[in-house]
């Protein structure tokens, strides 16, 4: 299908949406009258940037409160109309897009409606043009795709043709079924949004909620899967309404929508058994972070790393690289001066700059990621070293694809070992990384990972931070070994907020370990001199009260500074360490059926942190 975009998706002059969406690979754009409006030329001039462009003008919208006006309104009505034709042919589309009526004054008698639109088509084929007619779901008389297709119908005008769009017919949950009883030969256009369920009126959901395919709850692959079964053919066209999208860059957001609609069409293909993409990479595990550090860091992080029980197990044979290890965590402390870990230390500091990800396929991930417009990664590879595949994340950091079958031969082949094995535990393995991100990216790096990989978004949560709500929500696989939260912020000073900007950019903000025995780690932290995080004794006075929790158990909490959470029989233990260098820090966890992030604790985390000047990020 013909994949479109309207520009009012985007932010920006006409000028520059479209040739942003061109590069986006659009062949197709919806041109606004709002946008035509401020654009300082003809439509005529816009119809050849269009063509030049290399795309299609797939319509020009809205006309709106057109069927049903009553009187002398009528004739004002139409000749509205003509001049609206002739804006569209300027512009080089043959189709004018008609929204139901929203006028008070309309009547929803439906002869009237059906007559208006016949002399709509009638006077449309005399110009060789034709005219789509859309449901508003909050249209006044007409406010459902079942009752405008049957208008169309009753038209019985090839010219007067049908526009679906998801939104509308989502939001008032009318079944997908029902576009099994549309001849898709009179469907002009489909316009394709998602959005997340919220109790509000329609217009005001429709103007500040829609998102990108993949972004919000919509059963999409059922509204498009309907759509395939009946043959379907014509454009598939964005229509974005967002708030968050025209804070962003205007370029991310049209690679988002391409993205967005290539993964829709793999989605519904792989469930008709027809699909052409590998698969969604299925990880299992984080096989090792990569952290970059400068001369003056590597060393005050090579301490705080055996401090939290790591040892250097084994050191690059060519480039100053060392491994350090505790039970099936490997970190990777790269010191070179010169390569993308290098670059990346110039800009963020010490930080991870990569993460190398399990997976039983990494050759179909990086073909996966090409067909997303993913970008990937190469750099020169010694003889006698492995190209592992990898792809730059959203944030321009790294993730790399470690096949399963190779993964040992990758450490013993480029590695010395140093004579010290890794220790046993008390940390086990990963259990999540931590990201902040950009309020206005946070949607594009939910469809990035959930596109590309085999996980799922959790519910997404709001936590207070003392000046501030920070938006929180996770992506994880079925078997919860690979989990990733992101988390961001519209105000200006949390302490989110503060990280993206002392980073200068988005970033690993924390890395949680795992471990089987919180108590065990707890004292050897504190043993070795690690820094911790102190939280403030009320914590534990209402944590005993709202569990009805025994003082003996509650006393060793707090003698640890460990947060705790239950649900129902599961419990969840954390602790953290103090910030490194302003820029990150480690927490580890032990689950006992714990599914979640111990949200619950969240605001006191971060009430904690905020206290310390030098901890400024969350």
């Amino acid at each position: 299908m013909l994949h479109s975009i309207a520009t009012v998706s985007i932010s920006g002059t006409l000028e520059e949406k479209l040739r942003v969406i061109a590069n986006s690979g659009f062949t197709g754009v919806e041109i606004l009258e709002s946008d035509l409006l401020t654009f300082p030329g003809s439509a005529r001039e816009v119809g050849r940037m269009v063509a030049d462009l290399g795309m299609t003008c797939t319509t020009f919208q809205p006309f709106r409160d057109f069927e049903g006006m009553p009187g002398d309104l009528r004739q004002r009505t139409f000749d509205r109309l003509e001049r609206k034709f002739d804006v569209a042919q300027e512009l080089g589309t043959d189709l004018l897009f008609i929204c139901s009526n929203v006028s008070n004054v309309s009547t929803g008698h439906r002869q009237r409606i059906v007559d208006d639109l016949s002399e709509a088509g009638e006077r449309a084929a005399k110009r060789g043009m034709q005219v789509g007619y859309e449901a508003l779901s909050w249209g006044k008389h007409v406010f459902d795709h079942r009752d405008a297709w049957s208008i169309i119908k009753a038209v019985d005008r090839s010219n007067v043709r049908l526009i679906l769009d998801s939104f509308h017919s989502l939001a008032r949950r009318i079944p997908c079924d029902s576009i099994l009883d549309i001849d898709p030969d009179r469907i002009a256009l489909v316009q394709i949004a998602d959005a997340p369920y919220v109790q509000m009126d329609e217009l005001s959901w429709s103007r500040h909620f829609r998102c990108m395919p993949g972004q919000g709850e919509f059963p999409l692959v059922d509204f498009v899967g309907a759509l395939a079964d009946i043959r379907y053919q014509g454009p598939l066209s964005l229509e974005i309404f967002n708030d968050r999208f025209r804070a962003a860059s205007a370029s991310q957001i049209a690679e988002d929508g391409r993205r967005s609609l290539i993964f829709l069409e793999d989605k519904v293909a792989q469930r008709r058994g027809d699909g052409t993409l590998p698969a969604r990479a299925q990880c299992h595990g984080v096989e090792f972070l990569e952290f970059t550090a400068g001369e003056e860091e590597a060393q005050p992080l090579k301490d705080l790393l055996a401090g939290i029980g790591f040892r250097h197990v084994a050191q690059h044979k060519r480039k100053a690289v060392s491994l350090w290890g505790q039970g099936d965590i490997r970190i990777v402390v790269n010191c070179e001066k010169e390569g993308f870990a290098h670059a990346h230390d110039l800009l963020h500091g010490c930080s991870v700059c990569a993460m190398g990800l399990r997976t039983d396929a990494s050759q179909d991930v990086l073909q996966r990621a090409q067909a997303l417009r993913i970008t990937s990664f190469a750099q020169p590879v010694a003889p006698g070293e492995f190209e592992i595949p990898a792809v730059r994340s959203v944030g321009g950091s790294l993730i790399y694809f470690v096949d399963e079958t190779r993964r040992d031969s990758i450490w013993h082949t480029e590695f010395a070992s140093t004579g010290v094995n890794a220790p046993a535990g008390p940390l086990k393995r990963v259990d999540h990384i931590a990201q902040s991100v950009p309020f206005e990216q946070m949607q594009s790096w939910l469809l990035f990972y959930t596109s590309l990989i085999e996980v799922e978004p959790t519910e997404p949560l709001e936590i207070p931070d003392p000046l501030g709500l920070v938006q929180s929500q996770a992506v994880a696989n079925a078997e919860r070994s690979l989990r990733v939260t992101i988390n961001a912020s519209a105000a200006r000073d949390t302490l989110a907020s503060r990280f993206l900007s002392s980073y200068l950019g988005a970033g690993v903000q924390h890395v949680a370990f795992s471990t089987h025995d919180i108590y065990a780690a707890a004292g050897q932290l504190a043993k070795a001199g690690v820094e911790m995080l102190q939280i403030p004794e009320p914590y534990y006075d209402d944590l005993q009260a709202r569990f009805g929790l025994k003082s003996d158990f509650v006393n060793h909490l707090k003698r640890l500074n460990i947060l705790y959470d239950q649900d129902h029989v599961a419990e969840y233990f954390q602790i953290y360490t103090r910030a490194f260098a302003k820029r990150f820090f480690f927490e580890i966890v032990e689950r006992r059926g714990y599914d979640g992030y111990g949200a619950a604790n969240a605001a006191v985390r971060l009430a904690a942190q905020s206290r310390f000047q030098n901890d400024v990020y969350i």
